[in-house]
Parts: structure tokens; sequence; C-alpha cells
């Protein structure tokens, strides 16, 4: 697939670099000093983009909304997600100020608006570059739909999903006019055991789907994003705090600073091993190609009219004389001068 999909001035695809998300989410405990921090670990990291979340606690849950089991296990309480929530999001009023902090730390800023069209206008109000929807929205097809017709890419979530919602989600968002769409494969937990991340499933989703896929990393470490990277992803996505050990459902689950910068330079070095899709030699490689590869060379002295055969010819380095692919067809023929031992055989000296 040659498909190209452009986020300010980041070329997104399958023969570009990995275009790296550090998911900030709601790991600044709504602190804004922290939110700045989190777009700072980001940028230092080398990461091409740094993300939020954003709504309004109303606008995410209802009042009998449960918290998620893994949610009370890092929170170490259980609450109501309406609760919780209240406690995570971003003020609207934080929006100018985190936006010019990255543009001023060189890196880009977009959002994840939770389910509802007024985060998606809040969010187009602000001029953000992309889309992002989380695992929980991918079957939200108004709101996809919404989103997409503003013409923006959309980077979806698919945790929880089958192939077949997958494919809707993507058919809802092409029907509305808009092919940007990146689908990232991920496993709802927090964090995900290796026994959980299946990246073949990632496999089938670049078969199967028109659209591109990367890969939203919610294990422990940096080894799944490098595999994912190395089977192709195009965007890794990875959560990141201050300090794992912060009050909150993510802290946990995500990478510190230390860890998420070692992370962006193994995706790096992953993509630069991946290289081209052309089998060529490299430029520091034909520097060897003379010395090391083979010519057809006499053994003996091969007197003028006599046979070339196994017993005066063989191959030997170097290689810059007749190839050996040309071997069987200087059998049997005559030498057309005197040729002493160990010389390179050339054309003209067969008749």
């Amino acid at each position: 697939m040659t498909k190209i999909i452009k986020i300010r001035d980041h070329q997104l695809g399958y023969d570009q670099p990995v275009f790296v998300i550090a998911e900030a989410g709601v790991n600044h405990n709504q602190k804004l000093d922290l939110a700045l921090k989190l777009i700072d670990a980001a940028a230092d990291a080398g990461a091409d983009a740094v993300k939020f979340q954003t709504a309004h606690a109303e606008q995410v849950v209802t009042a009998t909304g449960e918290m998620a089991e893994y949610q009370k296990k890092n929170i170490g309480k259980s609450e109501s997600q309406l609760e919780m929530v209240r406690k995570l999001l971003p003020p609207d009023d934080w929006y100018p100020k985190l936006i010019a902090h990255a543009k001023k730390r060189g890196i880009i800023f977009f959002s994840t608006p939770h389910g509802s069209f007024a985060s998606v206008d809040l969010l187009e109000g602000l001029g953000v570059p992309a889309f992002k929807f989380g695992s929980g929205d991918l079957t939200n097809l108004p709101l996809l739909a919404y989103a997409a017709k503003l013409g923006k890419p959309i980077i979806l979530g698919t945790g929880m999903a089958t192939t077949a919602e997958v494919k809707e989600a993507v058919r809802t968002i092409y029907k509305a006019g808009n092919e940007q769409v990146i689908a990232l494969h991920c496993t709802t937990n927090y964090p995900c055991g290796p026994e959980e991340v299946n990246l073949r499933a990632m496999q089938t989703m670049m078969k199967e789907l028109p659209c591109l896929v990367g890969y939203s990393d919610h294990t422990l470490g940096s080894q799944v994003s490098v595999m994912a990277t190395a089977l192709g992803a195009c965007v890794i996505e990875k959560h990141l705090t201050l300090d794992n050990n912060l009050p909150g459902p993510d802290h946990a689950a995500s990478a510190n600073p230390a860890l998420f910068k070692q992370t962006v330079e193994e995706i790096r070095k992953a993509g630069m091993i991946m290289g081209s899709a052309v089998k060529k030699p490299g430029p520091n490689e034909l520097q060897y190609i003379p010395m090391v590869r083979r010519s057809i060379v006499a053994t003996k002295d091969i007197k003028r009219g006599e046979k070339f055969s196994r017993k005066n010819i063989d191959l030997k380095r170097p290689g810059t004389g007749l190839p050996p692919k040309a071997f069987d067809k200087i059998v049997g023929r005559i030498a057309a001068r005197n040729i002493t031992a160990d010389s390179l055989i050339k054309k003209s000296d067969t008749k």
C-alpha cells in the first residue's frame, strides 16, 4: 500500500518513519504544571505528537457507570466512574496553554474527543490537526461520521473489537467522505500482558483493511512497540507518565520518561533496521563486490587451441572477470591464445 496521510508536516505511511504518539491522556491528574511537563517529556523523548483526552465528565458516563476492574486496582479504591472522570479531564481553559507549549517544544498536539459531538467541536475550534478516538468509541458510528466530515485524519483505537466491527467503523468514516484513517490494533487492559497482545491480529488488519494500521501499546516495557514496528506498524502510541507511583488509573501501566525515551529510540532503530523493501546492494557493500565475488580463472597454463575444461579452469576471486554464470558456456570452447595459470579468462580468450 502506498497510502500516505499527512498530520502537520509529518507523512504517515508504511514506507515512512513511524509516527510516535505519547499518550499523556489523564496522567496530568488535573494539574496544569504536570500536563506541561508531560509535553516536555514527550518532546524530550523524541515523540512526534502528544495526546490528551477531551470531554466533560457528564458527556462521558452516566451517574450509574462503574469503574473498570483495572481502574479499581490501579487507583486502589472503588467509586463511580463519573466521580473518577471528573478528577481526570482537563478544564477547557487549559487547551490554549497546552497547544502553545507543544508548539514551542516542536511537538504536535491533539486529543481524544470522548464520546460527544461537543468535544469534537471544541477540538475543531482549537485547530487540532487530527482526531484520535479511543476503543470505547469504535462503535460510536454517529460520532465517527460527524468527525469524519471535518476532513481531518482519524486515528482509531480498536481494543475489544472484532475485525467486522473495525471494518464497519472504517467504512462509516469512508462513507462520510474521509479516507484518512489509521486503525490501531490494541488490547484494552492496563497493563496488557504479553499473552494478550496478539500482534498477528495487527497483521490481519493490515491485510484486510483499506486504511493504514498501527499499534497502541498498553504493555510494560519497550519490546512490543519495537516488535509492532518491525511488523510494519506505521503509528505507535504509548502511555506516558512522569511517575508510575502517582495516583490515578493509568500511571501504573504507563512508561516513565526514561522508559518512553528508550522506547522511542528503539522504535527509530527498528525502523532503520527494517530499511527498504527493495533488495539491492547498499552503498557500503558495493566496494566489496569485485573483492569477494568470483571469476573464471585458469588453474594451469593453457595453450592456444586447447579446450577449456574443469581440469584447467575454476572459479576464484576477484570478481572482475567473466562471472561464474558463464562457466558452463566456456567449458568445451577453444583457447584463442596462450593463457598463463591464475589468469582471469576474458571473453576474447575463447573461440
